[in-house]
């Protein structure tokens, strides 16, 4: 629909507003339905199965993309073109229309309701901020809302409901045993080791690496999931910090991850760098990022393969699961069921030699 100015813009903001009121007139003002077991928060009701998803954030735009990807209206995020070439062909010509959920907002709700989605769908953090934003959206809009719980041990449940809300019940199901297969492995490599025996872990962000996540960041969970012992918990709780080198050489982890390759180049052969023991011996390990990142970026299901590929990084040979073939293999085969493609050829070959 065109824009005018004037008069004209008047009657467009006042027919958005018409389609906006009528869904609310229609239910009334029931009061939101939470459902705790599942931890979802259903705000309307979309006619059928929605054939049109707006994705609030990036979490929610990866759940899409895997499950019903031509019903993703457009990327919450700018996708670079080796990554849309991994992915499903209707996935590659999604344009960019903005985000709703997090820190900074690029979607104004009268450009939300000009793209007539029927049903916004949000994936990741459960706390009253997230709620009670999904609510104000919903009583301004009337457009259905769904925030799903998108935290590690949530994504078997959350395929399952997410794909049965867009009509792919059976490819949903399939996700989540995938899903539970990645959980399994992690509880069978942590059942023998006690948290003391686990190693100490830096996760390195940013071009220089000296961004971290503090405890029970979003952005460290995988690794906490697989029992690395986070040193920038001792900075704090909470999201994203600052750390200097002089902390990092103090803390001296064993093992330093990230998904800058430019700065795993960089760091392998600078000085400073190569005072850190994880350094020195080998084990400062950049996390693949093709289609989406394997440890981050964002918080979504595109960390499950990232799970077994942690697990051999932290716990070499501590099952016949992470030997080096057999890891390949298992992330291959899931890649393709998340995404329709097989492994990129550096990664698979990197996973083939232990890499």
């Amino acid at each position: 629909m065109p824009h005018h100015a004037g008069a004209g813009g008047m009657k467009r903001r006042a027919l958005l507003q018409a389609l906006a009121l009528a869904p609310l007139l229609a239910a009334g003002n029931g009061p939101l339905r939470a459902m705790p077991a599942q931890r979802v928060l259903r705000l309307g009701e979309p006619t059928g199965v929605p054939g049109r998803v707006f994705a609030a954030g990036a979490p929610a735009a990866v759940l899409i993309a895997a499950l019903a990807p031509e019903r993703l209206l457009g990327w919450p995020m700018r996708m670079a073109p080796e990554a849309l070439a991994l992915l499903p062909a209707p996935l590659r010509t999604r344009p960019v229309i903005g985000r709703l959920a997090g820190r900074g907002s690029t979607v104004s709700l009268e450009r939300l309701l000009a793209m007539q989605p029927q049903l916004v769908l949000d994936a990741g953090d459960f706390d009253a901020n997230h709620r009670s934003s999904a609510e104000r959206v919903w009583r301004q809009t009337g457009i259905p809302i769904e925030l799903v719980a998108g935290r590690l041990p949530d994504h078997p449940a959350q395929l399952r409901h997410v794909g049965r809300r867009l009509g792919v019940t059976a490819r949903g199901e399939a996700l989540a045993q995938a899903a539970e297969a990645q959980l399994a492995l992690v509880h069978e490599v942590l059942a023998t080791r006690t948290p003391d025996a686990r190693p100490t872990v830096y996760y390195g962000r940013g071009g220089d690496g000296l961004e971290s996540g503090l405890a029970g960041s979003i952005n460290t969970e995988v690794i906490e999931f697989c029992g690395g012992r986070n040193v920038a918990a001792a900075v704090g709780s909470g999201g994203l910090a600052r750390v200097s080198l002089e902390q990092l050489l103090a803390w001296d982890p064993d093992v330093i991850l990230t998904q800058d390759a430019a700065f795993a180049a960089s760091a392998s052969q600078d000085p400073s760098w190569r005072s850190l023991r994880a350094v020195r011996s080998g084990r400062l390990h950049c996390a693949p990022t093709l289609p989406f990142g394997w440890l981050d970026g964002p918080p979504g299901i595109n960390r499950l393969p990232g799970l077994a590929w942690l697990l051999a990084r932290l716990y070499p040979g501590a099952t016949p699961a992470l030997a080096p073939a057999a890891l390949r293999a298992r992330i291959d085969a899931l890649h393709r069921l998340l995404w329709g493609s097989r492994l990129p050829a550096g990664i698979a070959d990197a996973l083939e030699h232990g890499r």
